[in-house]
């Protein structure tokens, strides 16, 4: 029964992806369709659609696409990590994980799978919000002194960006996190990580980065490498249907950030775009039903769905602005990632208006809006993300009480971020002082 269950949740995922690379092909014929209107005459609505079609990237672009993480996705397909365990060779593990999915139980259910095929095991819940550089070098202590050939990371992104991290210790034989910050440094292969989400937001089950907080000067920094991904992401969507509201909130719209910031960034390329655009059109219609009713099954799993297919496009792309001033605002006040970049998506999308109208009319598409030109799309966009942010209860920056002495060294730090290049609109240390007196003032 297990096994048929198990077939039809692959079955499933690979129709989501099979979806996701027609959506591709259909833009990129788009693209070509409307270059050559000459011998193809439009009806009306294929006009109006005009503006937002040519935000495509060009099909002839050269760009790469890597997914090193199997897959597995589907209700229910928790019972089956001892039999992928032993698939990978995973012999003993750390269970990483924080305090909340503790309390909430699920570390005791993948505990029990584990002690019922007779893993041994250890299991390190320190992990704490916006995961500290000295959790990972405490988690990668006790690894090494157990012996771990494997790694388990169970909870939001705190944990599975935690356990990468742990793994890049592992790898290098290492001590200290610091000296793999970046995008280059972490070169070596490491033990098997199984990530489990249990939020639907962050997507670091299918993403090569970890962000970590360095407490010495209080900043987040990004560890980021095709090394660093999981080997398998195990997404059952059954495990989020416990997460509280403002929790479901906060972590759905940094899932939309995502996908809007990996769609605008100005490195991305055709597959990443598609999946965006797809986790765009999932998120918008199912966050508010998910925060209004968190055992809505349907509404869970295309939120996590949609956070999914959100990290697989920043991966392969990059986040921007609202990432910068979001980590920013993670390392100097420790505020929760999702709840700062829910806060200014907004206020980000509003000042990149001039240099994304195209590309914000295409996300207003994929939310289901109809508009006559690419100016009134990008408006409808942004104006969707603020409603929506008021619809699910999230708060605003004053309530923050982030003092604005502090704007001055929020915007530095956001401006020295690794993404501020990918922004569409150029952003300098005075852009991001303008961004946070929007949102001050709003």
């Amino acid at each position: 029964m297990l096994e048929d269950e198990g077939c039809a949740a692959q079955i499933r995922l690979a129709c989501v992806l099979l979806f996701v690379i027609l959506y591709s092909i259909h833009f990129l014929y788009t693209d070509h369709y409307l270059l050559n209107a000459a011998k193809y005459p439009r009806s009306k609505e294929e006009e109006l659609m005009k503006p937002y079609y040519y935000a495509n990237k060009n099909p002839m672009d050269v760009f790469s696409f890597t997914l090193p993480t199997e897959i597995v996705y589907g209700p229910g397909v928790l019972v089956r990590l001892p039999e992928e365990m032993k698939r990978l060779g995973c012999t003993r593990p750390v269970i990483i994980t924080d305090a909340g999915i503790m309390k909430a139980g699920i570390a005791e259910r993948v505990k029990d799978l584990l002690a019922a095929a007779g893993y041994e095991f250890i299991v390190y819940s320190g992990v704490e919000a916006n995961p500290k550089d000295v959790n990972c070098e405490e988690c990668a202590g006790m690894a090494r002194a157990f012996g771990a050939d494997s790694l388990i990371a169970v909870g939001g992104g705190s944990p599975i960006d935690c356990a990468k991290a742990v793994g890049v210790l592992l790898a290098h034989n290492a001590d200290k996190i610091k000296p793999y910050e970046g995008k280059t440094a972490a070169t070596k292969p490491q033990v098997p990580l199984i990530a489990i989400p249990t939020t639907a937001g962050t997507g670091s089950e299918l993403t090569f980065s970890a962000v970590i907080t360095d407490t010495a000067n209080h900043y987040k920094m990004t560890v980021k490498s095709p090394f660093t991904a999981a080997k398998l992401a195990l997404c059952d969507p059954e495990l989020t249907v416990s997460v509280p509201p403002m929790v479901t909130a906060s972590t759905g719209v940094d899932a939309l950030t995502h996908a809007i910031e990996g769609y605008t960034a100005n490195c991305g390329e055709p597959i990443a775009d598609a999946f965006a655009l797809y986790s765009i059109e999932l998120i918008y219609h199912n966050l508010e039903k998910a925060v209004k009713n968190g055992a809505d099954l349907e509404a869970r799993s295309a939120m996590l769905m949609g956070s999914m297919l959100g990290g697989m496009s920043f991966s392969h792309s990059d986040v921007a602005s609202v990432h910068c001033v979001a980590e920013s605002l993670g390392g100097m006040y420790d505020l929760p990632h999702g709840m700062c970049n829910a806060i200014f998506l907004p206020y980000v999308m509003e000042y990149n208006m001039d240099y994304c109208v195209e590309k914000y009319a295409r996300v207003a598409q994929a939310m289901g809006f109809v508009f006559e030109d690419a100016r009134e799309g990008a408006k409808m966009a942004v104006q969707a993300v603020k409603d929506l942010c008021r619809a699910v209860g999230l708060p605003d920056f004053r309530s923050q009480n982030v003092k604005a002495d502090d704007f001055d060294a929020i915007a530095e730090r956001s401006a020295k971020n690794i993404s501020t290049g990918s922004n569409p609109r150029p952003m300098s240390k005075e852009d991001y002082l303008e961004v946070l007196r929007m949102a001050y003032d709003a």
